[in-house]
């Protein structure tokens, strides 16, 4: 049977600070895996105007049942006002794959 996995990513504008992000969340446990991508280039409104900024994509490996405590972690260390984070059920990975998120987590 295929266990329930996470992905969830967030964006952040410093890559030492994705860096220190992802490390933090992997020694957490709670995440398997924690990459950063980028540089990507976000255009978004705020304060009533349109940005343009250079960030860093942290994309995480988790499970169901440590998605909810991922997310309060990102909240109460993203150095953003409204950080972007968000996430999803992993639909298709192998059964090997989901079983070594599940192994190497604190689930």
């Amino acid at each position: 049977m295929r266990r329930t996995c996470f992905q969830v990513q967030t964006t952040i504008d410093d890559r030492e600070r994705a860096d220190a992000l992802v490390r933090g969340v992997v020694e957490k446990r709670l995440a398997a895996c924690g990459q950063v991508l980028g540089p990507i280039e976000s255009t978004y409104w705020w304060d009533g105007r349109v940005e343009t900024e250079t960030e860093w994509m942290c994309v995480f490996k988790t499970t169901a049942k440590l998605a909810p405590r991922l997310t309060a972690f990102l909240l109460e260390t993203h150095p953003y006002e409204v950080p972007e984070i968000v996430g999803f059920e992993m639909g298709l990975s192998s059964p090997d794959y989901s079983e070594w998120i599940h192994d190497e987590t604190d689930d």
